[in-house]
């Protein structure tokens, strides 16, 4: 029987070969040592970073935790895959609940597995061990001694709470000034909880503070605390005060009451002011804030004969709270989005742009507003939009004669946010926002250290590494020691040193460099660790190893635009643990041995063995006998992840 197309292009697709027909000649002249079978090369095993965890501005140890859940990496005795899982996650992150509803990913985007077929669900999985560490009540360790240092962090979203994790578990005192009544900075305020659940945030905020963070809310730094004062007090000062203050129109009439920005309308909303808008609903951007609000404003609805005082606006800028049982009658509001850049460039995640639409949300690319058409009330009535086309500068060119009026009446403006610098004004840098340099210093203020939105807005993953980072620095100037230069790929990797000392196989001890390591106790022989400095690519994975494995989805709860209207339920449905696990198997462990055992069988000399079980663990599970290895490259032809490399031997 005939074979489909389909079946013919999922053939295709994942069929593979290292080297095709007609290939003869070396690409690299260091390749070019073979002597009839044989080279003097052997096997070297180097661990490199994925490019899932490359791809992740937090850099947390993707590939790690993965191999935890699929059963690969065993935890310690007594403790079980889960919490060993959820322990490795937040070395670096320590929101894998909110981050597995709300991070667009970046991580699959780049994952390998794009190679075969499909990305491993990375943020499906992420959810999981977070849910799983919510119902189990894991908590973090507390710092074994107190170095007898005090930071004060000022802001307590992601970034500030991401930096007391940190320093805490280095033993530094941290204090946390909020100017809001809670903590969670934009993902409280900015995100709304149907994307993320109140409990869990909470609960992931309480489990830092229990490490032993001081809190201290409503208490606004510049206004109700001098810098001068911190300064005194606390030996370092750590700014996460985030950009907090949206953007408003530069355009004429863009002054007008009912022209708003995201952020405000999102704290309205977050904080149970905003109970309705008006009619319609026209929003400005392009960006996740933008459909935040799109999305909020087609769930609120608008009701008729709207009071003046009652007026969205109003409610926005604080003047009055709405009363929720004067707006039940509501009817599902016309909500459009525009953008300057078409749909598909957008910056939000395409995710967010489909349920939008799905909800109702009418969405118009490359098109930017010119001018805000003011009525006899002083209110926007409308505006004009333009057809334009961003360049690769971010500049935009307009096209004459392209205008059109549509009607508004309420226009929210999400084009970007900048800070609030009352009180510490010095520290503008003429942008709304604040430098720093590659440690997270502020340049001229020693002992002043910056991260998150502040710097440039962004993903929440971002904030929280620029924050890790940061936590480091701060430890350092802390104890007195030399910024050192950061590695090329920043983030948490997996070591085999510890992973040795964990299961009680640490080396003997360090000597000075020698030849001839391969019976001796104090190394670990032909290992090399690049991770710091090496992202392994999928044409040095032997790909033809993996077969054709659908990636299994999270559920949702769809919600379709006749059902939106007052709909705040969470929509992601997670994984179930069995669900879990079978999706991290589907990680290909790209530059970390798989102990798939190719290596051993395809060896024609019997060569590569695997090591004693008593000395065996992860990233050490087969070795060289160099007296019977030919160089032949077979092992490494075959080894599926790139972790075997041919280097020079005798």
């Amino acid at each position: 029987m005939a074979a489909s197309p389909d079946d013919m292009n999922q053939e295709q697709k994942i069929t593979w070969r290292r080297y095709e027909d007609g290939d003869t000649q070396f690409d690299d002249l260091t390749e070019q040592i073979f002597q009839a079978s044989w080279s003097h090369k052997c096997p070297t095993y180097i661990q490199r970073t994925p490019p899932c965890q490359a791809s992740c501005p937090s850099g947390h140890d993707i590939r790690g935790w993965l191999d935890i859940v699929r059963g690969l990496e065993q935890p310690p005795e007594g403790v079980s895959w889960q919490k060993y899982a959820f322990q490795r996650y937040a070395e670096a992150n320590p929101f894998p609940s909110v981050m597995g509803r709300v991070c667009p990913a970046p991580c699959e985007d780049g994952c390998n597995r794009n190679e075969v077929e499909d990305k491993v669900g990375i943020n499906s999985v992420e959810q999981f061990i977070g849910d799983y560490a919510f119902k189990n009540k894991f908590a973090f360790p507390k710092p074994e001694s107190e170095s007898g240092k005090r930071v004060a962090i000022i802001g307590g979203g992601p970034a500030g709470l991401a930096c007391a994790h940190q320093l805490r578990l280095r033993g530094h005192a941290c204090t946390i000034f909020e100017s809001a009544e809670e903590l969670g900075g934009m993902v409280r305020y900015g995100i709304p909880g149907y994307r993320t659940p109140r409990d869990i945030l909470d609960n992931e905020i309480q489990r830092i503070l229990d490490m032993g963070v001081e809190v201290k809310t409503k208490c606004k730094v510049g206004v109700d605390v001098s810098v001068d004062e911190l300064e005194k007090e606390y030996d370092s000062i750590f700014w996460a005060i985030g950009a907090q203050s949206g953007r408003a129109l530069d355009v004429p009439g863009g002054d007008a009451p009912n022209c708003i920005t995201g952020v405000a309308f999102l704290n309205a909303f977050n904080d149970g002011r905003l109970q309705h808008v008006s009619g319609r609903v026209v929003v400005v951007g392009g960006g996740d804030t933008s459909i935040d609000v799109a999305s909020v404003a087609r769930r609120l609805g608008h009701i008729k004969n709207v009071h003046e005082k009652d007026r969205p606006e109003n409610a926005v800028i604080g003047q009055v709270a709405h009363d929720v049982a004067a707006t039940a009658k509501r009817e599902g509001a016309e909500v459009l989005l525009i953008s300057r850049r078409p749909i598909e460039g957008m910056h939000a995640a395409k995710k967010e742009i489909d349920d939008a639409l799905r909800e109702g949300v009418e969405i118009r690319g490359a098109v930017n507003p010119s001018e805000i058409i003011i009525g006899e009330d002083g209110r926007a009535c409308g505006l004009k939009l333009i057809s334009c086309e961003e360049q690769e500068d971010g500049s935009v060119v307009c096209y004459p004669g392209t205008d059109v009026e549509i009607e508004a009446d309420l226009i929210v403006s999400a084009i970007g946010q900048q800070g609030e610098f009352d009180g510490f004004e010095d520290l503008n840098n003429g942008r709304g926002l604040m430098d720093s340099d590659k440690h997270f210093q502020i340049p001229n203020k020693p002992g002043h250290f910056v991260a998150g939105d502040i710097i440039r807005p962004h993903l929440l993953t971002t904030a929280i590494g620029q924050a890790r980072i940061a936590a480091i620095s701060i430890d350092r100037y802390l104890n007195g020691e030399e910024m050192t230069k950061r590695p090329k790929i920043d983030a948490n990797h997996f070591s085999l040193l510890r992973k040795l000392h964990e299961v009680g196989l640490d080396p003997d001890e360090v000597h000075e460099p020698v030849r001839g390591t391969d019976d001796a106790k104090f190394a670990v022989h032909n290992f090399d660790t690049r991770a710091a400095n090496e992202v392994i690519p999928a044409d040095e994975l032997f790909l033809g190893h993996f077969e054709y494995e659908a990636r299994i989805r999270r559920e949702e709860r769809g919600v379709s635009s006749e059902d939106v209207l007052g709909d705040f339920e969470e929509r992601m449905v997670g994984l179930t643990e069995e669900q879990a696990i079978e999706e991290a198997k589907r990680c290909m462990s790209c530059g970390m041995c798989v102990e798939c055992d190719n290596c051993i069988v395809y060896c024609p000399q019997d060569a590569v063995i695997r090591v004693k079980k008593n000395e065996r663990t992860l990233g050490r599970y087969v070795d060289t006998e160099y007296s019977k290895c030919i160089g032949c490259h077979i092992c490494r032809d075959v080894c599926p992840t790139g972790y075997i490399q041919m280097g020079l031997g005798e």
